[in-house]
């Protein structure tokens, strides 16, 4: 077993005032970051309380550089960031209420599951027995208990995402980071990770989650926040932001076994502007009003008794809609 440090003692919590408490538990306002001539992030005013919040962006779009902001991991070259109505940067104590899995590993390879997390709990104060007692609960929650007993070193990438996801909440964190946190993942580690991340946004906790997939953040929340280019583009609840792009043509695949009748009769509506059959088993379909072309779709499909196969959205996806917003700008 490896040698555990004395424990540091726990840094003073600040003590918050009647105003205080009724603060939002994290805002960030105007927080840039820039390194040299170069903006990582620019201007982000946000506030963020209890339940998950998604924050999306492509890579590169400044969700990790935000989010080590957000977690006192860099100091903002402009703006204040605030936990509980405090400004993070003069509360050292705030830190303890605060969990942060990175996207890039950053692991204790000598060590096993175990003896890691003890580890860095024991740095955050705990006795042995407590912290012992922490470490085996958050491998339990994340799944990680059969393999808790074994070296870090001999991890696979899902499982080593699972161990940085137990070290962000083993020290029960009022507020926790996970950037991009399900990469690497299998389908079942996936949707366990995932339960995981409910339940902590069921307690009530403060959980921002990175990703670059919409449907895997749409899967766990519906308030979200869109990132390019270092700033916000917009903040709310998804179905919101899609409004935002009604305004633009979508188009539609829809595979079925008369894709010709269809195409004829879809035209009649004035929530298409165009169609094409692709081939003999599939048309492509544009649509200006989205919603009303998929109430319509339906009956039609009904009244012409087709049958159709699948469809899927060509133009539905996060580049697209970060297109649509930027252009809209």
């Amino acid at each position: 077993m490896t040698a555990m440090p004395e424990p540091l003692a726990p840094p003073p919590m600040p003590t918050p005032g009647a105003a205080a408490t009724q603060a939002p538990r994290l805002e960030a306002a105007g927080v840039s970051r820039w390194y040299g001539q170069v903006i990582g992030v620019q201007g982000v005013d946000c506030t963020v309380g209890p339940g998950i919040t998604g924050l999306l962006g492509l890579n590169g779009a400044g969700k990790s550089t935000l989010f080590k902001l957000l977690a006192g991991q860099l100091r903002p070259s402009k703006g204040v960031v605030r936990v509980f109505g405090h400004d993070l940067a003069k509360n050292r104590g705030l830190y303890r209420r605060i969990g942060f899995c990175p996207e890039p590993d950053a692991l204790y390879e000598f060590m096993t599951g175990r003896e890691m997390l003890v580890y860095l709990l024991r740095l955050q104060g705990f006795d042995g027995k407590e912290a012992a007692r922490r470490a085996a609960d958050a491998l339990e929650r994340c799944h990680l208990s059969d393999a808790a007993d074994r070296r870090v070193a001999g991890y696979s990438k899902g499982m080593r995402q699972k161990i940085k996801l137990a070290q962000a909440m083993a020290h029960d964190p009022d507020i926790l980071f996970l950037d991009e946190p399900f990469n690497g993942m299998d389908p079942p580690s996936r949707h366990e990770s995932m339960e995981v991340v409910r339940q902590l946004g069921r307690e009530g906790k403060v959980v921002m989650l990175s990703s670059h997939i919409l449907h895997e953040v749409e899967a766990m929340t519906s308030t979200i926040l869109l990132m390019q280019n270092g700033r916000i583009l917009a903040e709310g609840h998804i179905s919101d932001i899609r409004d935002l792009i009604e305004r633009h043509p979508h188009k539609v695949r829809i595979e079925c076994d008369r894709p010709r009748t269809l195409a004829a009769h879809l035209l009649d509506g004035d929530d298409v502007l165009g169609v094409r059959v692709e081939s003999e088993k599939s048309v492509i379909i544009e649509t200006n009003l989205p919603r009303r072309f998929f109430r319509r779709l339906p009956q039609v499909v009904l009244d012409q008794d087709l049958k159709v196969h699948s469809y899927s959205t060509l133009d539905d996806n996060l580049k697209s809609l970060f297109e649509y917003l930027v252009e809209g700008n």
